[in-house]
């Protein structure tokens, strides 16, 4: 099988300060058939979403400019519903907490195992699908009545 006869499971972006973080991880990504794009800054990710609409984003949360966080209240309050899989070398009970009330799909910690990231995608992007079935059979279900 050619690469581009290579089947592609969905665009995962990725964004980590860290320039190695980002290769290994585009790399581990296509290795598992899905498409990469990599961000070095929150701001550059958030000025992507303009052309891009990713199925799920793994996000580090300590960078310089906007961290984690920051990205994470942007994307709420500009509506935008990509799934997120958390990805810290900081993983304290406090920072779990906190990814996960502001609904991430999954707190993982640095240097994360190939299939338990994968899992993870795999999983925030069914959730999606299934999200945005539900709203559309509710929509489906209101415009009948």
């Amino acid at each position: 099988m050619t690469e581009t006869q290579r089947r592609v499971r969905g665009l995962i972006a990725v964004v980590d300060d860290e320039p190695s973080v980002r290769s290994s991880l585009a790399r581990l990504l296509r290795s598992a058939e899905f498409e990469a794009a990599t961000y070095p800054s929150g701001e550059d990710f958030l000025e992507s979403l303009k052309t891009v609409d990713p199925d799920c984003l793994v996000l580090d949360l300590r960078m310089p400019g906007l961290d984690g966080f920051d990205v994470l209240s942007r994307l709420a309050g500009e509506g935008h519903r990509v799934p997120v899989v958390v990805l810290t070398s900081f993983p304290s009970a406090e920072v779990r907490s906190r990814a996960l009330s502001e609904g991430v799909a999954a707190f993982l910690e640095k240097p994360v195992e190939r299939s338990i990231l994968v899992h993870a995608i795999e999983a925030a992007i069914a959730s999606r699908s299934t999200a945005a079935e539900s709203h559309n059979l509710s929509i489906k279900r209101g415009a009948a009545t």
